[in-house]
């Protein structure tokens, strides 16, 4: 049994959070969120008046924040994760943030003698729930070794992407991807159903052929061919259009640092901005096809 403090125990942060409950550990959790701290304190968890009495006395501390500001304020601050910790205690930040915050992060850890990884995630609120995220780690490769013990039991693939702030990195780079593929996605279902083509014709097709990818075979943006996808649900997330936007934003903010052009990038992040505008900000990221086809 491992003491931990989880900082962030929202629609993500608290299903890792319960199945580290769930696993036999030691939890104490922290969320400005009442109502979404309450979830995790049902199933065993201890509730934490502060950052600084969630990680009182942990061995390992995991965060689960919204924006880099935040992870800043948290390590950083007065009363923070870096402060309030014991000597010896294992930071891991699964936030998706800009690098530059990941590394600063890194960095503030490293000057007060802890050991830190960040580790983002993908998989959604249902890679979450199951225990299968993919978690893409940036640290040194001893810090990764203490982690993934813990981490194999919220996700399914576990990743060590190289030094602080590597995997940052790679789930901005993921992120670029998905977010393109499932634009050109909805707009090849749009064309075909446009030229009379069954989608589910084309599903049968496309996912044995050159065109197949995860958000066609996984995550089919249409109703019908893929039961588990929120096409079958009205678009209910899932991985919120807010969301896609925050990280195609992150992965042009780095790009323009890189001074490289990512022009399908750019235009993934004008397309989600421009729904996200128009009211649509906690639908699915998948339900931009209904901006494709004219509606939204």
């Amino acid at each position: 049994m491992t003491k931990i403090g989880f900082i962030g125990v929202g629609n993500m942060g608290g299903p890792m959070a319960r199945n580290l409950v769930q696993a036999g550990h030691e939890l104490a959790a922290f969320d400005l969120d009442e109502e979404k701290l309450n979830l995790v304190v049902q199933v065993g968890a201890r509730r934490a008046a502060s950052v600084a009495d969630a990680v009182a006395g942990a061995e390992m501390v995991v965060t689960m924040l919204p924006a880099g500001g935040h992870v800043r304020a948290v390590y950083t601050g007065e009363d923070g994760v870096i402060a309030a910790s014991a000597a010896g205690t294992l930071l891991i930040d699964s936030s998706t943030i800009d690098v530059d915050s990941a590394r600063a992060a890194h960095a503030a850890a490293a000057a007060a003698g802890f050991e830190m990884i960040d580790a983002p995630v993908s998989g959604g609120v249902g890679g979450a729930e199951a225990g299968t995220l993919t978690f893409m780690c940036g640290g040194t490769a001893a810090a990764f070794a203490r982690a993934k013990p813990i981490l194999d039991i919220m996700g399914g693939n576990i990743f060590h992407a190289g030094d602080a702030g590597a995997g940052q990195v790679a789930k901005i780079c993921n992120n670029m991807i998905l977010g393109a593929a499932m634009i050109v996605t909805g707009e090849a279902f749009t064309l075909g159903q446009r030229l009379g083509l069954d989608a589910q014709s084309l599903f049968d097709i496309v996912k044995t052929a050159s065109g197949q990818t995860w958000a066609l075979t996984s995550y089919c943006p249409v109703p019908g061919p893929v039961p588990t996808s929120p096409a079958n649900r009205d678009y209910q997330p899932g991985f919120t259009v807010e969301m896609m936007a925050k990280d195609l934003r992150l992965a042009q903010d780095a790009a323009q640092g890189a001074k490289l052009a990512t022009p399908l990038g750019a235009a993934a992040l004008a397309a989600y901005s421009l729904f996200e505008g128009a009211g649509n900000a906690q639908m699915d990221f998948s339900g931009i096809i209904k901006m494709l086809q004219g509606e939204g």
